[in-house]
């Protein structure tokens, strides 16, 4: 145990040091007040287009301040998604490339206490970045839009958080045993496919992972889900989470090379 928190104390320092502790929290800052900023000035944006045709403005109907909160989180998916993903494609193949994960395992560290620490280093960039993204998109939205219930923020941004963990933690069983581009690549296109197949069988995979964004935007925009359709959405996005912890604390145990 006091071997991992001192490799998690490294993996931290490393993020310091890399400023991903700055950068990725900036842009998860910025892709958060961008929806309820453009949403308050769309009608000024359209009168200075100047290509409205006449009484179109006094048809613009300002949204909710849920669902301008949800679209805010849903803004995550895409570019916070793979902001997320390259930062964490090179945790093992970095180390395994650059030959440092022979150092790593001679010490007193099992493969398990060195992935738990990545891992944990991972969810706290996570949680650190979309937390204050959602503070300030929030804030925001208050500010610009109307009310907001702070208890149904959390919320959706837990269920949102708990489906980025899963992208990257698919990045991190991929980093250990591939190259960090492969990775990235893999772990996006893996997360992109439960998306699509969620999007086409809404209900045969509404137990999926993929359905966590889907009751985010409903915990917001007070769409009422029964309490059970929480519960298989979370519950496989921990299982996944797990088996993809397992899976790279065996890879990089084994200490292969890369194939590609």
């Amino acid at each position: 145990m006091r071997n991992a928190l001192i490799f998690y104390r490294k993996e931290m320092l490393e993020a310091v040091r890399s400023y991903k502790l700055l950068w990725i929290p900036v842009v998860f800052i910025i892709l958060g007040i961008m929806q309820p900023i453009s949403a308050y000035y769309m009608p000024e944006i359209l009168r200075m287009s100047g290509d409205m045709p006449p009484g179109m403005l006094e048809l613009y109907k300002m949204p909710g301040a849920g669902e301008v909160m949800a679209k805010s989180i849903g803004q995550y998916g895409t570019i916070g998604l793979l902001v997320l993903a390259l930062s964490a494609m090179n945790s093992f193949a970095g180390e395994r490339e650059g030959g440092a994960a022979e150092l790593v395992l001679a010490r007193p560290l099992t493969p398990f206490a060195a992935a738990s620490a990545k891992w944990l280093a991972q969810l706290t960039l996570l949680a650190l970045s979309l937390g204050l993204g959602a503070a300030f998109a929030g804030y925001y939205t208050i500010r610009l839009i109307g009310s907001l219930s702070w208890s149904e923020v959390l919320a959706a941004s837990a269920l949102y958080g708990l489906w980025l963990m899963c992208a990257v933690s698919l990045t991190l069983l991929f980093s250990a045993c591939l190259r960090a581009p492969a990775a990235a690549f893999l772990s996006l296109a893996a997360a992109a496919g439960l998306a699509l197949l969620h999007s086409l069988l809404p209900r045969p995979l509404n137990w999926s992972p993929a359905a966590l964004p889907q009751l985010s935007a409903q915990a917001l925009t007070q769409q009422t889900a029964a309490p059970v359709a929480w519960i298989f959405p979370v519950l496989s996005g921990i299982a996944l989470i797990v088996l993809c912890f397992l899976g790279a604390s065996l890879s990089f145990g084994r200490n292969k090379l890369p194939r590609f």
